[in-house]
């Protein structure tokens, strides 16, 4: 690269409206010149979860006061930018519209390129994005609605090992928090319980660890802990406070465990590729919990691999990272045009099978 380049990323894939400028200088590091993310919490908060037609309704409200907000926080003109990246999916698909459609009058008014990002590449490539870290390396997805482990081989490469056959990780905790009546989002709240609880009152299951391979599954996990609180409730009247801890405190004992043993069969895997510069990254939300990334840094330890994992304000939904992989494709030599279409499915892996199944519109993940 020989020239300084400003890019505009646009994300709004499920329940967070955003937009960031990226600059990257000839030979240099990318720099975050500004991330704005407008969270829709309270929106959806009285439902218990994410409401795809008032996410999509308020993407359409919010996408373009994002952008406006990024520009004037960075000090960036329209006129400045070289290229717009947009996640062009996967997500609920009304919200990825409203940032496409957003992102394709920019480059059109503008006359800049276009760059559709895969918004799973977004997370997988965030680790470059604050680490610089080296091709290939090993990276666990962990959120509300993913959870695979992918070799990162380049900018559109990825290998995957494994995944989620049902629930995520993120998603289970939010089904949980549910059922015990706690705040959502479900992660941080559970994770504030289980720390008050006794992990080793209620046995929950480790689904799939009697199998090979690195597929997970939590659905069975939330509802074996469903008929553990109906047997509390029916044999107490009710569930204490301390017995509610002690459900948080099981819960998330069985999926760090999980995840702990499929990372440590997925970076044997890896590890077999030789790989120079051995390295874990984790992002998404549930990257956030510390018991979880305390037993993957032991994991990590024991077989002498780096563990890195970015910054929270990146671990979750932003578009610094959609910024960021839509500037490696640019680089590239990649872009799209106005034909650029909306995808509620796009696997990172298009050669391995669907982890959740298939349809007309092909692959879930």
């Amino acid at each position: 690269m020989t020239e300084t380049l400003t890019i505009l990323g646009i994300e709004s894939s499920c329940d967070d409206t955003a937009a960031a400028i990226l600059r990257q200088p000839a030979g240099g590091p990318a720099e975050i010149l500004a991330s704005v993310v407008h969270g829709q919490t309270d929106l959806h908060a009285p439902y218990g979860g994410v409401v795809p037609e008032l996410a999509a309704r308020a993407h359409a409200e919010k996408v373009d006061v994002c952008v406006q907000q990024a520009l004037e926080s960075s000090g960036v003109a329209l006129k400045e930018l070289d290229a717009i990246a947009v996640t062009a999916g996967p997500g609920l698909i009304g919200g990825v519209i409203s940032g496409v459609m957003c992102a394709k009058g920019l480059s059109a008014s503008l006359g800049i390129p276009l760059v559709g990002v895969n918004h799973l590449a977004g997370h997988a490539l965030t680790p470059r994005l604050t680490d610089q870290v080296a091709f290939p390396y090993l990276m666990l997805l962990v959120s509300g609605g993913h959870c695979q482990f992918l070799i990162a081989h380049g900018p559109e490469k990825f290998s995957r090992l494994g995944g989620t056959i049902d629930d995520a990780p993120g998603e289970a905790f939010d089904k949980t928090a549910r059922l015990l009546g706690l705040a959502q989002p479900g992660g941080p709240a559970v994770q504030a319980e289980a720390e008050k609880g006794d992990a080793k009152r209620f046995r929950f299951p480790r689904p799939l660890l009697d199998r090979p391979g690195c597929d997970m599954s939590f659905s069975g996990l939330k509802t074996a802990l469903l008929r553990q609180r109906d047997a509390i409730i029916a044999d107490k009247g009710g569930l204490t406070v301390q017995d509610r801890a002690d459900l948080c405190a099981g819960f998330q004992a069985a999926v760090v465990d999980v995840l702990a043993e499929k990372t440590r069969r997925a970076l044997e895997s890896y590890l077999a590729e030789n790989p120079s510069e051995p390295l874990l990254a984790v992002a998404g939300g549930v990257a956030a919990n510390t018991a979880i990334r305390a037993r993957l840094e032991t994991v990590c330890t024991d077989l002498d691999v780096t563990f890195t994992a970015p910054p929270l304000a990146l671990c979750t939904d932003n578009a610094a990272m959609i910024a960021y992989a839509g500037l490696e494709r640019y680089q590239a030599g990649n872009q799209d045009d106005m034909s650029l279409a909306a995808r509620p499915r796009w696997p990172l892996d298009q050669s391995a099978p669907a982890l959740l199944g298939s349809g007309k519109k092909g692959a879930k993940a």
